[in-house]
């Protein structure tokens, strides 16, 4: 199914654990250190250079691109050490979560009491994924090198409902 961000906020109640899509839209990418610094800005001043409402959240750190590509290797990291600032950043909106791995009960709970989805990409193959990448832009936190926030325009990225927004789980079946 060819989905896009407006479409999965849409029909979120639709999609279903197992379901496999190609994702087209803006995505910003962040991890650890960058959550950490999110969190801590809401806390602080709530004023962020990117609007979580309605976005869409990809557990990446990309390589540098090489001459002439739009960026180097993009794969997922693994989800769950963003588990303690996740339920936060769904109550601020975000709806979109992807990654790779399972995640804690807390996540999960979290992804169906605020409507969201959570996908996972397959890891390993962070230069096929980059292939999708239209456009990326750093946009915040350049001080973190490739675990800065990057704003990408993805087309066509595959990706595997992991957790609906009714709770089911790939990884509990």
């Amino acid at each position: 199914m060819k989905i896009n961000l407006k479409k999965i906020i849409l029909y979120s109640k639709i999609l279903k654990a197992g379901q496999r899509v190609l994702f087209s839209g803006t995505i910003y990418t962040a991890r650890d250190v960058a959550h950490e610094r999110i969190v801590s800005i809401l806390a602080d001043s709530g004023k962020l250079p990117f609007d979580l409402n309605g976005s869409a959240i990809y557990y990446c750190g990309p390589t540098p691109a090489k001459p002439g590509e739009i960026i180097g290797a993009c794969g997922p990291t693994t989800s769950s050490r963003m588990d303690i600032f996740t339920p936060k950043l769904l109550k601020e909106g975000v709806k979109v979560l992807i990654g790779k791995g399972n995640r804690s009960n807390d996540v999960v709970d979290s992804v169906k009491n605020n409507g969201a989805i959570y996908f996972v990409a397959t890891g390993g193959v962070g230069a096929l994924i980059s292939k999708t990448v239209q456009k990326a832009d750093l946009i915040a936190f350049k001080d973190l090198g490739p675990e800065a926030i990057y704003k990408l325009e993805v087309k066509d990225m595959s990706l595997i409902v992991a957790i609906d927004s009714h709770g089911n789980n790939i990884f509990k079946k």
